[in-house]
Order: C-alpha cells, then structure tokens, then sequence
C-alpha cells in the first residue's frame, strides 16, 4: 500500500459530502482523508490507487488537486 497526498480546494464539510461519492467510488471508502484545518487542504490516501484515479475523481466533483 501506498501513500499519496494533494493540495485541494476542499475547505468545508459541504465540500466533502460532495466529493466523498466520488472517491469512495475511485478509492475506497476508508482509504482517504481529507485534513480541513491543514493551510494545503492535504488529500492523504492510503491505498494502491493512481495519481490520475484520484485526480480525476476530485476534479470530476468541481474541486482542484494538486500532488504535493
């Protein structure tokens, strides 16, 4: 398993009820974690899932990513 981290626009609860279908679908439910009160917004996923799955998920829902 590995670990993947990206700098978001996700900045609230909303934000996250509406991007959780979309990466639960893409990565699992479980398998990520999205840290509110960090400056970058961090997207940690911790799972066997690509660059591009997670990225297309989050900017499938309107939001940005960004792998840090």
């Amino acid at each position: 398993m590995k670990e993947l981290k990206f700098k978001t626009n996700i900045k609230c609860t909303g934000c996250l009820t509406k991007v959780t279908p979309a990466l639960n679908e893409a990565i699992g439910q479980n398998n990520w974690e999205v840290d509110l009160e960090a400056p970058n917004k961090t997207l940690k996923i911790t799972a066997n899932a690509s660059e591009t799955d997670v990225l297309l998920a989050v900017r499938g829902v309107g939001f940005e990513a960004e792998k840090i």
